[in-house]
């Protein structure tokens, strides 16, 4: 994996299909911004907010919360944005597919937990 810490990242948090929940991250420096265009809203740090996903168009795609941790004091020291949407995978692929094309990229198996090593979150025993 090669570390690029300038890049937003973007993932899907849950297993794919099988909640009611599913989860999109984001972690970065574009992560709050993303979040916004994602939402039309701005998030409160470290509250639940109940509010409509859009694609990148606009277009309404879901209700859920979004949650917004300011780095430093986060899990990977950056930025992060969460989107608490409904589970499935059409609503999740729809959302993360517009996180990408707004700006992130997907981030690679354990990317999140890197970040947070190398931003002194973790130490090696917990990564």
């Amino acid at each position: 994996m090669k570390y690029r810490p300038d890049d937003t990242i973007a993932a899907l948090a849950t297993p794919p299909g099988k909640g009611a929940i599913a989860i999109i991250r984001l972690s970065g420096s574009r992560a709050h911004a993303i979040g916004v265009q994602l939402t039309g809203v701005e998030p409160e740090a470290r509250r639940a907010l109940l509010c409509e996903f859009r694609d990148e168009t606009g277009d309404p795609v879901d209700r859920g919360l979004l949650l917004y941790f300011p780095g430093p004091r986060s899990y990977t020291g950056e930025d992060i944005v969460e989107l608490h949407g409904h589970g499935g995978t059409v609503v999740s692929d729809m959302l993360l597919a517009s996180a990408l094309r707004l700006g992130a990229r997907a981030a690679e198996p354990g990317e999140f937990t890197l970040r947070a090593f190398l931003n002194d979150k973790l130490d090696l025993t917990q990564a």
